[in-house]
């Protein structure tokens, strides 16, 4: 993002006499982002689309690579390893499946991670990976952003007509120790966001299609289930506040996955 974008955007703030957290509230995003925006560190384009928008202002942003700065979008390999193992499992079902799928509705614009669609059925699966959980808040804006708009604007890319049958909308966050923690001490947003049980999310990855409607939900996943048939693949948003973590971090996921050399 250019730095002088940042510096617009603090000089039309202080125009209106807003404090930081104003703007943040304004815009519903962070205050942690919307000071990044300012400072001209990385931030998502939604977040800068949010801001402008806030401030009355039609952002025109320009993105470039310097060598000196750090890469937007860090390397991360577990969640590259979650896509893989899950394009490789919906592909052989008969769903089309497309990895990081842009997609822009006016204002809001962003990537899916994951998606798989059946055109005859109209049902749609929407997948977002998760790792790691830093900002509770900016992923809650994002995810809203995404289950009100993606499902529209991919209907109408790919022909489906006015809507789909079925969406779904399916947060797949690393079962480990760490992601547990965040949603635990974060249930009741969690709850809010992803309200719905993981039963659609199975049906999906058994091959079969889930019941109309349109559903938003959270799994604890496995990428390593291990050779034992009968051990859990998921758990879904309720049994998480009970469940026993997989891997006690990324780095354990991380270091596994290679070992097993799927990341």
């Amino acid at each position: 993002m250019r730095d002088q974008y940042g510096q617009d955007v603090r000089d039309e703030r202080q125009r209106r006499r807003w404090r930081i957290v104003d703007l943040a509230e304004h815009a519903g995003v962070s205050r942690s982002e919307a000071h990044r925006i300012e400072t001209g560190a990385s931030a998502s384009l939604e977040a800068c689309l949010r801001v402008g928008l806030a401030l009355g202002q039609q952002p025109a942003l320009t993105l470039r690579a310097n060598s000196g700065e750090k890469a937007q979008r860090q390397a991360d390999p577990v969640h590259s390893a979650l896509g893989e193992i899950e394009a490789s499992h919906f592909r052989p079902t008969g769903a089309e499946v497309r990895v990081d799928e842009p997609y822009q509705h006016y204002q809001f614009a962003g990537r899916a991670d994951l998606i798989a669609f059946r055109r005859a059925e109209r049902a749609l699966l929407h997948v977002e990976n998760r790792t790691r959980f830093p900002d509770i808040q900016a992923f809650a804006g994002s995810w809203n952003a995404k289950r009100a708009y993606l499902a529209a604007e991919l209907a109408e890319r790919f022909g489906i007509g006015d809507t789909w049958a079925s969406v779904d909308h399916v947060v797949v966050a690393l079962w480990s120790a760490e992601i547990l923690r965040s949603v635990r001490r974060h249930a009741a947003t969690f709850a809010a966001v992803c309200p719905d049980p993981p039963e659609a999310f199975a049906m999906w990855w058994s091959g079969h299609l889930p019941p109309a409607g349109t559903r938003s939900t959270l799994v604890a996943f496995d990428p390593l289930p291990g050779r034992r048939q009968s051990r859990r693949r998921w758990v879904g948003l309720d049994a998480v506040a009970t469940a026993e973590p997989r891997y006690r971090g990324y780095a354990d996921a991380l270091d596994r996955l290679r070992l097993a050399r799927v990341a």
